[in-house]
């Protein structure tokens, strides 16, 4: 299920962790997994804080109904596993072939507490950064219908990938569909209708790879029922309405 690699190796490729953490290279361990497998599961003990190298991961939970509910994807560069308990509240699997650094929760974190300032700064933006991506998950979920839903997603995937000129998700429709709240049929119209507007592209019978031909377009197609923009444009109507009528 899972190779691991020598724990004395320097983690420091170019797609490695900040400077700071690398320094730390007796603390992390690295992990390959294979697609579809298990990196922790769930009510397991916590022991331990994971950082995506390569390939991309998911954590889910199972709802009584028997449906999984995927709350997160972990992309290069992410941490997740940080749980406030003592076990974690999904499970996690690779969504393709994937790199994992792994270092015990104990160990890290007591190192920081006596290392430099600058590598527990480095910890704690990873950390925001992955509680950063769970909001930006509620505020998806919170949208009225699943066009703007599916662009949010879109638009949020191409904005963590860097915004490349050809978009790779890792992930299926059907984990889109999970993480969304939609059914796979859903998600695929919503993918058709982006499509027919000129908005996007796909490559490959997958149509994983996609081109974003308008991104300002997709953005307008995902806030708009967004509730800080309808806000927003309710202000700006009601201040231009009383400089027309200032004297009511």
């Amino acid at each position: 299920m899972l190779v691991r690699n020598n724990s004395n190796k320097t983690l420091k490729p170019a797609s490695g962790p900040p400077t700071e953490l690398a320094n730390q290279d007796a603390v992390w361990s690295e992990f390959k997994y294979r697609r579809g497998s298990e990196i922790f599961g769930e009510a397991e003990p916590a022991d331990y804080v994971y950082r995506v190298r390569e390939g991309a991961v998911r954590t889910h939970k199972l709802l009584s109904d028997g449906r999984r509910q995927i709350g997160a994807f972990h992309l290069p560069g992410d941490i997740f596993g940080v749980d406030n308990g003592e076990v974690h509240r999904f499970t996690a699997e690779a969504i393709v072939h994937t790199t994992v650094w792994i270092a015990k929760r104990r160990s890290l974190f007591c190192g920081l507490a006596k290392s430099e300032i600058a590598t527990a700064k480095s910890v704690r933006d990873l950390i925001t950064k992955s509680l950063e991506h769970v909001e930006n998950h509620l505020l998806l979920l919170g949208r009225q219908n699943s066009l703007e839903k599916v662009a949010a997603f879109l638009a949020e995937m191409d904005r963590r990938s860097g915004q490349p000129a050809v978009m790779v998700l890792p992930m299926s429709r059907h984990d889109i569909a999970d993480y969304l709240g939609l059914s796979l049929e859903t998600v695929s119209r919503a993918m058709s209708m982006l499509r027919n507007e000129g908005i996007l592209s796909f490559i490959g019978k997958t149509q994983r790879e996609i081109i974003l031909h308008d991104r300002f377009k997709l953005d307008q197609r995902a806030k708009s029922s967004d509730p800080a923009a309808i806000v927003s444009s309710l202000r700006s109507s009601q201040y231009g309405a009383a400089r027309k009528n200032p004297h009511p």
